[in-house]
């Protein structure tokens, strides 16, 4: 967030996050829970021109630049000899840890990763390879179509929806080279992307505000208590609860869920149609149907679950 806020490029970007790393390191946990569930973090961050991953352990991290086809990130290290830029200290530390000998290629991957990897680690191998091959089934001709059918692909276990963990919520961006044209950034708001609806979002002056997808606050938030998470309370926003609603709908009257589905697959399409129109040139909405346009269609996927 630090990093979207600072840095106007995503090179500046990655520098606003490597700085923090250095100076603060990592931690904090992934589940509001007693038991923390911690793990360092890995990113994409792309502008109009470039993009880059960036991949971190503890204060340390190593970036490598993107400069053509397509890249997925899953949980684990990647990056392996191919590092564009790296922490000043980074192979020093890996020395002195005896994790490298100093001879031959630096693989950060290599280096950085256990010896020993928990058994979710072979999920996360899985899932970046099954990206890895997806993305490359559409080299060449990647939509916003394309990456919304990758990120509901469930035989991968890129979307998941099972054992008590879900995909949280999924986002696809279309950042065209020409300035002149606007970045859209398609979210979901709701959880398993398999059943949820890509509504786009366009950043301009005079947004309309969307109160139904805005989490509740509290006065008494067991997030902010120490000790923390020794309670629980609902953060589900309006949107959320119905969609959870109709969840049940689909689970319990099969004929009725297949009917609603095919509505908001509709929705996403008119959504993905106007943006396309708005992107080729054939469509010039106005700067408040462009402010409004996330709003109304949360709003039209809410009547649906009525």
């Amino acid at each position: 967030r630090l990093g979207l806020e600072r840095g106007s490029t995503a090179r500046e970007a990655l520098e606003v996050i490597a700085a923090l790393l250095e100076r603060h390191g990592q931690g904090g946990s992934c589940k509001e829970e007693p038991v923390p569930f911690v793990y360092h973090n890995t990113f994409l961050l792309a502008d109009r021109h470039e993009a880059w991953v960036l991949e971190t352990a503890g204060r340390y991290w190593a970036a490598q630049r993107i400069r053509e086809g397509s890249r997925n990130i899953s949980n684990q290290l990647s990056i392996g000899t191919d590092i564009t830029a790296e922490h000043a200290g980074l192979r020093q530390h890996a020395r002195s840890r005896g994790w490298w000998s100093g001879d031959g290629e630096f693989s950060f991957a290599e280096v950085f990763s256990l010896a020993q990897q928990p058994p979710r680690m072979e999920a996360a191998k899985a899932r970046y390879h099954a990206g890895k091959e997806l993305l490359r089934q559409h080299a060449g001709h990647i939509r916003a179509e394309t990456l919304m059918a990758i990120l509901r692909d469930k035989a991968s276990g890129i979307c998941v929806d099972s054992e008590g963990f879900r995909t949280a919520g999924s986002m696809v961006s279309v950042l065209p080279r020409d300035p002149a044209l606007p970045c859209v950034h398609f979210f979901t708001a709701t959880p398993d992307p398999s059943r949820s609806v890509f509504k786009p979002f366009i950043f301009v002056a005079g947004l309309k505000p969307v109160p139904q997808v805005r989490s509740p606050t509290f006065s008494d938030d067991p997030a902010k208590k120490v000790p923390r998470f020794r309670s629980a309370v609902d953060r589900r926003h309006e949107l959320y609860r119905r969609h959870q609603a109709a969840l049940e709908l689909m689970e319990r009257d099969q004929e009725q869920g297949q009917k609603l589905q095919q509505t908001l697959r509709d929705l996403e399409r008119q959504g993905l149609e106007a943006v396309n129109a708005l992107l080729a040139g054939a469509a010039a909405p106005s700067a408040e149907e462009l402010a409004e346009l996330f709003f109304d269609c949360v709003d039209a996927e809410m009547k649906f679950y009525q």
